[in-house]
């Protein structure tokens, strides 16, 4: 009977120490080495990516983000949010919504839509985004056709998050963009030029350009005039 008392009292007391070294190594010693090594050799990434303007962060290049006015009726739920054409606008983000800059972004709805390309309400959604997206980027002698409109201004990204919008879609909100702003139609074309960024090793994916890091530089060129 002592014998089995002092196997058993070994046996735990052997794994309670197991519990103890693997607690400090794999809770303690790891997560701070790894850390160490990411905040070394990958700071800006170990921190989020984050992008500063004024002083403050203002996002993550990872992440998409919404420009909208602020609403008419604080208190209506049911309200739709309006887009702030100062700006840049993102793609839509999880395929909610019929306008394609009236969807919130969202980290916890991220996903995509999963409907088929004959789905009818997700053909409902394409078709009244594309409206809107003409309607919203009409500037002084300018109308852009329903064919101008590129796929990621209606369609959203398999996350749902992308912060990025393709070279086209940024093209076609440059008008709208200077006029609001009152900036020339050329320098504001030129910062579109500037923040493109090219295929990953030069094969990888499709040019890009980061809407959030777009409008920084825009609120830049405005501040300076």
């Amino acid at each position: 009977m002592n014998t089995s008392v002092r196997n058993t009292g070994r046996l735990i007391a052997a794994g309670l120490r197991a519990v103890l070294v693997l607690t400090i190594v794999c809770g303690v010693i790891y997560p701070l080495a790894v850390t160490g090594v990411a905040q070394a050799l990958f700071n800006d990434k170990a921190n989020g990516s984050e992008i500063t303007s004024d002083g403050k962060v203002v996002g993550s290049s990872l992440i998409g983000q919404t420009y909208l006015l602020p609403k008419k009726n604080p208190d209506d739920p049911d309200e739709a949010p309006r887009p702030d054409l100062r700006w840049f606008q993102p793609r839509p983000s999880n395929g909610l919504g019929s306008n394609s800059v009236n969807t919130q972004y969202s980290l916890i709805l991220s996903g995509a839509t999963n409907r088929a390309g004959n789905n009818k309400e997700l053909i409902e959604w394409v078709t009244s985004a594309k409206k809107a997206v003409v309607e919203d980027n009409k500037a002084a002698g300018y109308t852009p056709r329903p064919s101008d409109v590129p796929p990621d201004a209606v369609t959203s990204s398999g996350s749902g998050l992308d912060p990025d919008i393709s070279p086209e879609y940024a093209e076609l909100q440059v008008r709208r963009v200077a006029e609001r702003n009152k900036l020339p139609v050329e320098a504001v074309r030129g910062l579109v030029e500037d923040h493109t960024s090219d295929r990953i090793l030069g094969f990888i994916g499709e040019p890009r350009v980061n809407v959030l890091e777009l409008n920084i530089a825009l609120k830049e060129l405005a501040k300076g005039r």
